[in-house]
């Protein structure tokens, strides 16, 4: 019964400082997004403060999304730093609980934390940042950002195949500007490149509007439209122009399966998959390290050293973990590597440096 009290009650006070800790950073997103927001608005005559407000509070839980490790990382040095600074985690050594014994509740409540903020948390962000994308095109005008770069896409017909380049997608990918298409017969013969100024989809088709048409040993020929056949639906579209990390963690599969479909790159699609999968383990391995540094507090002193070096061995990993996932997006690393290596690496090291602390 005490090392049940004593787990609940070092459940309970994590759980408090990790909230907290959340809680702080976004109020300091959404007030800072904020005065970026108000400062927008002061330019447009139609928009107003509390428009102004309830954009940086639909944008603000999204990018809260990306620094989730860093506040487990800071609220767990804290909570421990907390605890030793009670004397409380000292009296439980005392008492014969070993370092795995009051963490083991810490851990519990992380991969808690990271299970909600993966099942719940990520869908419900990436609802509010596609609201808040299409509030911003209506209250400050002009295309989103998802929307301003270009593409390429394959696509298949029953003419043959040809792959396609476009500058801008608009009406949800079912209209394109600056485009260029590459036609080809079913065995990969060349046939002839169409550069257009608009193209609009249709039912098995796309309509290229002020066309001209480029083919191996003839004149290039100017046209008003031009048809070229595609087995493409507007979604598989405008579905390569949306970042992965606007897509909720529901959907990833879909989308990574709907973008194969098209020709398109999925391996972004697929990794960030991986990597909500892994982010339970990846949140533990931030708790282990914060444990590495911070429950020596009580025995040597030196709390800014230690604090610092946690910080560092977080930023450290971060870092590493955006490399291998700018490999994996790349595809030179499968996804399930890119995810999960960092969690696991990490892991290891925090449990390694505990392992040398408590047991020599």
């Amino acid at each position: 019964m005490p090392g049940l009290t004593l787990s609940r009650y070092i459940f309970v006070r994590f759980c408090a400082t990790v909230g907290a800790g959340i809680g702080a950073i976004l109020l300091l997103i959404y007030l800072i997004d904020f005065i970026e927001m108000f400062r927008r608005a002061s330019g447009a005559v139609s928009v107003g403060a509390a428009s102004a407000a309830f954009l940086s509070l639909l944008r603000a839980p999204s990018i809260a999304e990306q620094a989730m490790p860093f506040v487990v990382l800071a609220s767990a040095m804290f909570a421990f730093f907390n605890l030793s600074r009670r004397m409380e985690l000292i009296v439980a050594r005392a008492a014969g609980v070993s370092a795995w014994q009051f963490l083991t509740p810490a851990l519990v409540a992380t991969a808690l934390l990271g299970a909600f903020i993966v099942a719940a948390y990520n869908p419900a962000a990436a609802a509010m940042k596609e609201q808040a994308d299409r509030l911003e095109t209506e209250l400050f005008g002009g295309p989103k950002r998802e929307t301003d770069t270009s593409l390429w896409f394959r696509q298949r017909g029953v003419d043959g195949q040809s792959i396609v380049h476009a500058n801008q997608s608009s009406d949800r990918g079912a209209q394109l500007t600056g485009v260029s298409a590459f036609v080809f017969l079913d065995d990969g013969s060349f046939v002839e490149r169409v550069d257009a100024a608009r193209a609009e989809l249709h039912p098995g088709y796309w309509e290229l509007t002020d066309a001209r048409v480029n083919a191996p040993g003839e004149e290039a020929l100017a046209v008003g439209s031009y048809l070229l056949a595609t087995n493409l639906a507007a979604a598989q579209v405008t579905q390569a122009f949306v970042p992965p990390d606007s897509v909720p963690f529901w959907s990833l599969r879909q989308v990574a399966s709907r973008a194969e479909q098209a020709g398109l790159d999925a391996h972004r699609y697929r990794l960030r998959f991986q990597s909500l999968l892994a982010l339970p383990l990846f949140l533990i391995a931030m708790v282990l390290i914060a444990a590495a540094f911070s429950l020596r507090f009580f025995r040597s002193g030196g709390a800014g050293v230690l604090v610092a070096g946690g910080v560092t061995a977080g930023f450290v990993l971060y870092v590493a973990t955006k490399i291998i996932g700018d490999l994996g997006g790349a595809g030179l690393l499968s996804a399930p590597v890119a995810a999960w290596s960092p969690a696991f690496i990490g892991g290891m090291l925090g449990t390694l440096a505990l392992l040398h602390q408590e047991d020599g």
